[in-house]
Formats: C-alpha cells, structure tokens, sequence
C-alpha cells in the first residue's frame, strides 16, 4: 500500500497553509494549531523544508515561515521526496532479484503504475492544492493533541 508518512503529510499541509497566506509570514505554533499538528513534530518538518530549499525563515516578532519558491512552481512529488526519500511502489523496482523475478507476471504492469503515481505527483503543484478549500478557522490554542489531523487525501484535489 502506498501511503505518505506524517511528515510528508505535515509538509504538504504547511506548504499549502503558506502558499495561502501568500507573502505573510507563519510561525509553526499558527500553522500547528491551525491544523492540530503536534508542534515538536512540525517544527522539525519546517526546518527540513527549509534546508530543501523549500522555505525561508523569517525572523522577528512577526517571523516565521515562507514560501521560498513559486508554489506554482513546487510539485507535491518534490515535497514527498525531500522529506520521504524515494517513492517505491514495491521492492522490486529498488532490487533486481526477488524470489518470484523469473516468474513474476506483475512487475511490468506495477512499473507503469508506479511511474503513473509518479507522474501524476510531479503534476499536482503546492498552488493546486489551494484551489476551493480556504483556510481551516485555527483551534483555540492549546487544544491540538495532533490527533484527528487533517490527511493530504482530503486537501487533494478531486
């Protein structure tokens, strides 16, 4: 099953947050208690985002985050892998062997799912997954528990 870890997800949903908001900078606890993300867990996706290039930190009482790039510009399967690593399908495309290689039926027709998902993530840039979904009303602070968070699959387009 193919399935983003939380970081991906978090960094997916704070990229679109601050492709939202535009030139205004975010500090992590608006974006983490807008969207219930535990702070300590987002806060290390932000700084990651930031060594890729991804953001910019902005310091000041109204420091925090920006969008370094044109979220025009910045696809969802950048993101993923700048924080995931590589996207695999399954482990034979990283393997040349496996038990079943000479008699495996699957391996052609997963390939071309697996560049298919590819494509498709290369395709979906940050700004798309702004399009009809303003921004969420923040909690009051202090509620988040990250618990119940909001998954990418309901902010993707449809």
């Amino acid at each position: 099953m193919l399935k983003l870890t939380k970081k991906a997800d978090y960094s997916l949903i704070a990229l679109r947050h601050l492709a939202l908001t535009g030139e205004k900078a975010a500090s992590a606890k608006e974006i983490g208690d807008t969207y219930q993300i535990p702070l300590p867990i987002l806060s290390k996706v932000l700084q990651k985002l930031s060594k890729a290039g991804f953001l910019t930190s902005v310091q000041g009482t109204n420091g925090g985050y920006k969008l370094a790039r044109d979220p025009h510009l910045l696809s969802v399967l950048e993101v993923i892998r700048a924080v995931d690593g590589p996207v695999i399908l399954t482990s034979c495309f990283t393997h040349n062997k496996c038990d079943q290689s000479g008699s495996c039926t699957v391996k052609e027709p997963l390939r071309k799912v697996h560049e298919a998902i590819l494509r498709l993530l290369e395709c979906i840039s940050i700004s798309a997954l702004t399009k009809d979904d303003p921004l969420p009303p923040a909690p009051p602070s202090g509620s988040g528990s990250g618990l119940g968070s909001p998954s990418i699959l309901n902010i993707l387009p449809s």
